[in-house]
């Protein structure tokens, strides 16, 4: 019951989580801070855990990645459209490099399962364990370039996103310890530390809000009301 109710919470918080970051790149077209090749993994590893879910059965995996695939890709085609040095050969060199890498192990997984007397369950452990290997490098680059950049703009950075992001590794650690598959909670450790240095990041350099259109029209009378009072020998 609790790795069911562990597993429902962590799928319902991760098809969830990307849809803060789709609003804020794709609605309000706010898309900086965001990593291009952290973007580029957000689409191809869920297709690598769509895969593992299905040779190894697990249909909340399939579900929940058709999810946050879907919002990846998202949010990546309004990185290409909104930022255009990102689709400069160089960048897109670097994120294609990350992303082949996950897309040959999908291949290769599916074509090892459809080969005679071969099972999904056989092949799924393999798949698991270089998509976990995967996540220790795909929690790398967002967090990296918040802290080697300390004065670029964070605008276009969900809080929410990452807050969700780790609630939601948290539920998947715990889920992938519970009922034994090593490559869930190994992937969910790695998201959550990842989750948890841009969270803390994000609050620590916290934009400044600036003063609402009304407050500042008032600031402004009152600045011409002393001047005048001040001009009349008030």
């Amino acid at each position: 019951m609790l790795t069911h109710t562990l597993g429902v919470l962590g799928a319902a918080l991760s098809m969830s989580l990307s849809w803060p970051q789709v609003i804020k790149s794709c609605v309000q077209r706010r898309t900086r801070g965001l990593s291009p090749t952290a973007c580029a993994l957000g689409v191809v590893m869920p297709l690598g855990w769509i895969t593992y879910g299905l040779l190894s059965g697990q249909e909340i995996q399939v579900v929940t990645n058709v999810v946050t695939g879907t919002a990846g890709l998202a949010i990546l085609t309004a990185l290409l459209i909104t930022q255009p040095g990102m689709r400069s050969p160089r960048a897109l060199r670097l994120s294609a490099a990350s992303a082949g890498t996950v897309l040959t192990a999908v291949l290769l997984s599916g074509l090892a399962a459809a080969l005679p007397g071969v099972r999904g369950e056989q092949v799924a452990p393999l798949l698991g364990l270089l998509l976990a290997g995967v996540s220790f490098l795909s929690a790398i680059p967002q967090p990296l370039a918040l802290l080697r950049d300390r004065t670029q703009d964070l605008s276009g950075l969900s809080p929410l996103r990452w807050r969700l992001g780790a609630g939601a590794c948290s539920s998947w650690l715990l889920y992938g310890l519970l009922t034994g598959q090593p490559p869930v909670a190994a992937s969910a450790f790695v998201g959550l530390i990842s989750a948890t240095i841009v969270c803390g990041v994000l609050f620590l350099r916290r934009e400044t809000r600036p003063a609402p259109a009304l407050d500042q029209a008032a600031r402004w009378r009152d600045s011409i009301t002393t001047r005048n009072l001040a001009m009349a020998g008030v």
